[in-house]
């Protein structure tokens, strides 16, 4: 009996250690997969165009395809290994979700999930998944938003996670998809700013109690890093001469001013696509940290559509009714940690 104690103690030892250790690099991800969508109708839902009698015809062979391709571009972005954190938006439920990490090249990763159904009429919702040998969970849960001015108006929660990597390095993780520029962005501009106060509050309850806590808040959020929502509101920038451990800095600003995006509409770039750190997570904090120039984008040519100009965008999948059969309208945005 001693004995059998000893080598499960010995067995649960290591495994801890194995953890603890940590790697010194990280990749975190963050991908807006353009309606990934099961085929099946949901009453609650308005999903009726993807299914196989719908609009869009979408049906098993399609979805599969979907799925694969988005496994490839995942399993692509960093040609070592699979990336530890990936956060994602435009997925229906977890059902698909499960799908994607089941598809053969993001086996070997061992995804966990963490999700919650969000109140958005389309029931397209926020995740992330992780690796569960890198990243110890902790908690998840949402930020629900409602406008008082449109009590009927439904968007997505914000999605919280709490997690370890590392020894003892927290991370707290925010997945966002803020509201459309439906309308215009001019008009629909107020939709976001109210969700980019509510964001504001979350982030600024964890620093009241830890001034240097690691936050990654990443997102498709409509805007892009010079907008009003995200520089002022947000208070998310690109300064770099500050000592603030409570400071936001976007790793997509700079980016973003020469000229980059990660979504092409009417031949015109813009960095919809967010990442952003606390300056608790730059270069010179213990644990891990990442630099100031560390924002990325994924556009390999294979996730690629060639225009008539010559100009490569993201090859969606549909354009409209028009079914294209590419990977997602969105490029994905990553950065690297390490300690």
């Amino acid at each position: 009996m001693l004995k059998k104690t000893l080598l499960l103690f010995t067995a649960a030892l290591i495994c801890f250690s194995s953890f603890s250790k940590g790697k010194k690099n990280l990749t975190v991800v963050f991908y807006n997969v353009e309606n990934l969508f099961d085929t099946i109708n949901h009453p609650d839902k308005r999903d009726n165009d993807f299914t196989p009698m719908g609009k869009l015809k979408w049906d098993t062979r399609r979805y599969n395809d979907k799925v694969s391709k988005l496994s490839y571009v995942l399993s692509s972005i960093n040609k070592d290994e699979l990336p530890e954190i990936i956060g994602l938006c435009e997925i229906e439920n977890e059902d698909v979700i499960q799908d994607l990490i089941d598809q053969e090249r993001l086996k070997k990763g061992n995804y966990r999930i963490a999700h919650s159904e969000s109140p958005d009429k389309r029931g397209i919702d926020c995740a992330l998944i992780y690796k569960k040998n890198d990243f110890k969970y902790l908690k998840h849960e949402t930020i629900n938003i409602e406008f008082p001015w449109e009590k009927e108006y439904k968007t997505r929660d914000i999605l919280y996670v709490q997690g370890l990597v590392g020894r003892k390095d927290t991370l707290n993780i925010f997945v966002n998809h803020w509201p459309s520029r439906r309308g215009g962005q001019e008009k629909s501009e107020p939709n976001r700013i109210f969700v980019a106060k509510q964001l504001k509050k979350a982030v600024n309850r964890i620093q009241t109690k830890n001034s240097t806590a690691k936050i990654i808040i990443m997102g498709d959020f409509n805007d892009e890093p010079t907008d009003k929502a995200v520089v002022e509101t947000l208070q998310a920038d690109n300064n770099r001469n500050t000592d603030n451990t409570k400071g936001l800095y976007n790793l997509m600003y700079d980016l973003q001013t020469n000229g980059e995006g990660t979504y092409n509409y009417r031949g015109n770039w813009n960095m919809l696509d967010n990442i952003i750190v606390s300056n608790s997570l730059l270069n010179g904090s213990k644990g891990y940290q990442t630099m100031h120039n560390s924002g990325r984008i994924y556009r390999s040519k294979k996730i690629c559509y060639k225009n008539k100009k010559g100009v490569y965008t993201p090859s969606r999948t549909f354009a409209g009714p028009k079914y294209y059969g590419g990977f997602s309208d969105h490029f994905p945005v990553y950065f690297k940690m390490n300690r």
